[in-house]
């Protein structure tokens, strides 16, 4: 065995512990995900052509914060767990336990495609409100965005929680919430650098590329879907939930349909690019 095999059972993913109150590091690297994005964004405002301003940035980002929040939790509830919560509605939204004493327990369970759809949706509504073009938005942050979630796996990673399957290969990891204990792939690591940084580089290169109004929403959408499908491999299924289709688990058919939703839209844009080009 060696010394990294065990690197799970050594870190407290507690910050600060006042009796059952826990505050965690992964709350904290949903903020430094989000500050990232957010600087990122500021940066591509001053050395790129948008058309928006700083303030209307930071007003978006109070939006964008409640439906990733929201979103994904529902996309937890409603992917995931929905007969436990459907049993159990109070849950969804309670921090608190109340069936043994008063415990301040949080709120478990995020679903990172629930979260894309509430930005989505929240992005919408915004930019409706304010008058402002959807797809310029969206290919403002979309490069950003992954090296902000590497942030969040790397809060997984800590918490001990979404980890691999049994492997036998020498990175391999014990950790402490597996009732098994065995040797398991990290693979909250593989998702912070090929989710996270290696897609992160790939649309950071190409954010200058102004093939199409969209086009880098349309990048993120097949290279997410295409990195986490493979991902989901070596990733054990939620115990609840187990594979839904085949060996195939909700994650794989949810980024299915991701990659097909980023095809669908830029295959539409490429069509309607040709017809005004064959136009002129």
């Amino acid at each position: 065995m060696n010394w990294w095999n065990n690197i799970p059972k050594h870190i407290n993913p507690n910050i600060v512990e006042i009796g059952s109150f826990q505050l965690r590091y992964y709350g904290l690297m949903y903020v430094v995900a989000f500050t990232i994005i957010y600087l990122l964004a500021l940066y591509r405002l001053k050395n790129e052509k948008y058309e928006f301003s700083k303030e209307i940035i930071q007003n978006y980002f109070a939006w964008a914060i409640i439906g990733v929040l929201v979103g994904g939790r529902l996309g937890y509830v409603l992917f995931y767990n929905f007969e436990y919560f459907v049993a159990k509605p109070l849950e969804m939204i309670c921090p608190f336990d109340i069936s043994n004493g008063f415990q301040c327990v949080g709120i478990s369970g995020m679903s990172y495609h629930g979260g894309v759809i509430g930005v989505i949706l929240v992005s919408i509504l915004f930019c409706r409100k304010y008058r402002m073009n959807f797809w310029h938005l969206s290919d403002l942050l979309c490069p950003a965005i992954p090296l902000g979630y590497t942030f969040g796996r790397l809060g997984n990673f800590i918490n001990g929680e979404l980890y691999g399957r049994v492997t036998t290969v020498l990175w391999g990891m014990y950790f402490p919430l597996d009732p098994t204990h065995q040797l398991r792939h990290p693979s909250q690591l593989y998702e912070a650098f090929f989710e996270g940084i290696f897609l992160f580089l790939i649309l950071w290169s190409l954010r200058k590329t102004k093939v199409f109004d969209g086009f880098l929403f349309c990048l993120y959408l097949i290279g997410y879907g295409i990195v986490r499908f493979f991902i989901e491999f070596v990733r054990e299924p939620d115990s609840q939930l187990g594979f839904v289709f085949g060996s195939f688990t909700m994650g794989q058919i949810l980024c299915v349909c991701m990659i097909f939703i980023g095809v669908f839209i830029l295959i539409i844009c490429i069509n309607r690019m040709t017809i005004e080009l064959l136009n002129r």
